[in-house]
């Protein structure tokens, strides 16, 4: 009686989510996608600034219908003086496998030492490798990266005193954040979580809502999102290519 009553008690403990959000524990969270279709979040919500490019690639505008509205509920709660950008929702697939690669060679220039093993833990963390149970979280439309601008449309100080590379300072809470980066990264967080809307805790940018991620984070059954493609989607032709991401000037 007493190992059955402590078995009960084990499989009903909630296992604390990790902030790094592994593959190996999403995979245990099933998909169940409810068929909503990919949306332009600039038409469905124009109070939201695209923000300016970081890489050479075509950039889509496109979010789950769900998270596009949501998105716009956000805007209400972002306090006056400052505007909600979103640099990019939807990725597609070849594009996300480019993006691991940039990420890994980033960390293998910096620590050439690491093993792959290493490596792949770190980056994995930074960037979704493409996985058959686990899809890239911008694959499937549920997720976005955000930032805040002036009213100037500038970027505020979302970084300080870290550079923008420096990985110690992408969590949400990353130590020795200045007062002023830290209140720009909950005022983001504030608006959008009450939107529904959650937060990858590894980086201050990543939210989604309907991904496994989602599901992760808020304990809820399953994901709502799975991959997608846009109807009648095609891509630019110069950007299906094996090569890291290129910058654009001036990022």
């Amino acid at each position: 009686m007493i190992r059955e009553q402590r078995a009960e008690r084990s499989q009903n403990r909630v296992k604390k989510p990790s902030p790094a959000e592994p593959v190996t524990d999403l995979r245990r969270i099933k998909i169940v996608d409810n068929g909503e279709p990919l949306v332009d979040f600039t038409k469905v919500c124009p109070d939201v600034v695209l923000d300016t490019p970081r890489f050479t690639y075509r950039r889509e505008t496109y979010l789950r219908q769900g998270v596009a509205e949501r998105l716009c509920q956000a805007v209400p709660y972002i306090p006056a003086g400052y505007r909600l950008a979103i640099l990019e929702g939807w990725r597609a697939p070849h594009i996300q496998k480019r993006m691991y690669l940039t990420v890994w060679n980033r960390f293998k220039e910096r620590h050439p030492n690491w093993s792959d093993v290493q490596l792949k833990r770190v980056v994995n963390r930074f960037t979704a490798p493409l996985h058959d149970r686990v899809p890239p979280p911008h694959s499937t439309g549920a997720a976005m990266d955000v930032f805040l601008l002036d009213e100037q449309l500038k970027p505020v100080d979302m970084r300080s005193p870290y550079e923008w590379y420096d990985s110690t300072g992408f969590m949400l809470d990353a130590p020795r954040l200045t007062d002023e980066a830290r209140r720009h990264r909950h005022i983001l967080h504030d608006a959008l979580t009450k939107a529904g809307i959650t937060n990858y805790p590894a980086e201050f940018w990543h939210y989604s809502y309907g991904d496994q991620g989602w599901a992760y984070r808020g304990g809820h059954p399953n994901a709502i999102y799975g991959p997608i493609t846009p109807d009648g989607w095609s891509p630019e032709p110069a950007d299906v290519t094996d090569e890291p991401l290129v910058f654009r000037t001036g990022t």
